[in-house]
């Protein structure tokens, strides 16, 4: 069964299993003792920081080994906010970072500190010139990921850290996506990593923050990692991570062009062979194993189901939010459609034999799903009578997408042009939807207005 969700977690590596099986035996001791297996621990330990440490371009004692990518992120924003908070409690980040990313600028915000969200264009990437306008006296830190978990864009951390550095502001980068690819560039501060994203085994993440850095490390010290992640080190998961770090970036060089080469069919059959699709995300700098697209009158919830029983395994969106009935925070930031959303990210070793069938199948699937739902397959056709109504209204409340969007397309057709149909719902994805079909669609989004229940959505018809 074809596994094309690399995104949330990436096979483990062969090198991972046999180096966490060896160190299982060897490596289960406690690395702060002194006796022989302390002994051992410990030089299995400085040898996983020393791989990790040249892996991401930082000195050992440098990095730290944490319970998760999650816990890394946390770790550091606290830590570096806490370490200069004299200079102020302003924390900046992209619309567009992980979870993490927002749930700890949430907790920051509530702590009575201010947060600045950079905005993002269509592609999904900040403009440097507008991230550095965020930064002010009081910023105290700033947090840019490496490349978006959801469509693969990669971020300008260069100039971005340049611009950070001239302001004496730290940045944090979220390198979780990137780091099994190639190095982050120059100019972070701090960065964060998963293991699981790149192979290794799941419950690893890396903290590294430069000399120099105020950081004072919240929370109840411990002795372990300098102090910045308390708890007895899971010394065979760390030995196996640090290994397969090392062997997915000995391979990625190669393994990254032909990956590229089978994203690229995927955007251009895709766009090819399924109707009204849009693919999102930057289409040169990007990651390349991973590729999104959206399918609009589509059920993304019923699309993976029904992929899922072709034996494709894929997501959508971003796996923290795909069970919550919100759309995206991802692509809401980026305005692109949201409903039918699918993200391919192709593991390492992937045969191009299954990228092929995959891509046979979708335009089925797609067209099979669209059906089910009723969704309008003919285009525009002019008014019936002069005597339609200049405007109408949808009600379209209780429904979620695509069936709003749907029964708006039904009846556009129905109105002469330079008319009205409002839409009137109350699921959170017609927001971003709507406005999303009137781009792809060629008519005119009026705008949004409040509603007895939901919001009312203004659409005008240009032709």
């Amino acid at each position: 069964m074809p596994y094309f969700d690399a995104a949330s977690a990436a096979p483990l590596h062969p090198v991972a299993r046999q180096a966490l099986l060896a160190a299982l035996d060897e490596g289960w001791a406690d690395p702060a003792r002194l006796y022989r297996e302390g002994r051992r621990s410990r030089l299995l330990l400085d040898a996983a920081r020393e791989a990790a440490a040249e892996a991401v371009g930082c000195r050992p004692d440098e990095l730290v080994f944490t319970s998760s990518g999650t816990t890394a992120v946390h770790a550091g924003i606290a830590g570096a906010l806490s370490g200069r908070r004299r200079v102020g409690r302003h924390l900046a980040h992209s619309a567009v970072e992980h979870s993490s990313v927002l749930h700890a600028a949430a907790a920051h915000e509530a702590d009575g500190g201010s947060v600045t969200e950079v905005p993002v264009d269509r592609s999904g990437a900040v403009g440097p010139a507008a991230y550095g306008d965020a930064l002010r006296a009081d910023t105290a830190l700033a947090c840019l990921q490496s490349a978006n978990h959801e469509v693969g864009t990669e971020q300008p951390v260069a100039e971005v850290g340049a611009l950070c550095a001239e302001a004496g502001v730290p940045l944090l980068v979220d390198a979780a996506q990137s780091l099994g690819w190639s190095p982050v560039p120059a100019g972070w501060s701090l960065l964060t990593a998963s293991a699981h994203k790149w192979g290794g085994p799941a419950g690893v993440g890396l903290l590294a923050v430069r000399k120099g850095v105020r950081f004072a490390p919240r929370g109840p010290a411990g002795e372990q990692e300098s102090g910045r992640a308390p708890g007895f080190e899971n010394l065979p998961a760390i030995v196996a991570a640090a290994a397969s770090l090392r062997a997915v970036r000995a391979e990625a060089a190669a393994e990254a062009v032909r990956l590229r080469a089978l994203v690229d069919r995927v955007r251009r059959v895709v766009a090819e062979r399924v109707p009204d699709v849009e693919v999102v995300g930057d289409p040169e700098r990007r990651l390349p194993h991973l590729v999104t697209f959206s399918c609009l009158y589509v059920d993304g919830e019923t699309l993976l189901h029904e992929l899922d029983r072709r034996e494709f395994s894929v997501s959508s969106g971003s796996s923290c939010t795909s069970s919550t009935l919100t759309p995206s925070h991802v692509l809401r930031a980026m305005g692109v459609l949201s409903e039918g959303n699918i993200r391919v990210s192709l593991p390492p070793g992937t045969a191009g034999a299954d990228v092929d069938r995959f891509l046979d199948v979708l335009p089925g699937v797609v067209a099979e799903v669209r059906q089910r739902l009723g969704a309008p397959a003919a285009p525009l056709s002019p008014p019936r009578s002069p005597a339609t109504p200049a405007s109408l209204v949808v009600d379209a409340l209780g429904r979620r997408c695509p069936i709003p969007v749907i029964e708006l397309a039904k009846v556009i057709g129905e109105v002469p042009v330079g008319a009205t149909v409002t839409v009137l719902a109350d699921d959170e994805a017609a927001r971003l939807d709507i406005p999303a079909w009137c781009e792809m669609r060629g008519q005119e989004y009026v705008g949004e207005e409040p509603a007895d229940r939901g919001s009312a959505y203004v659409v005008r018809r240009l032709g």
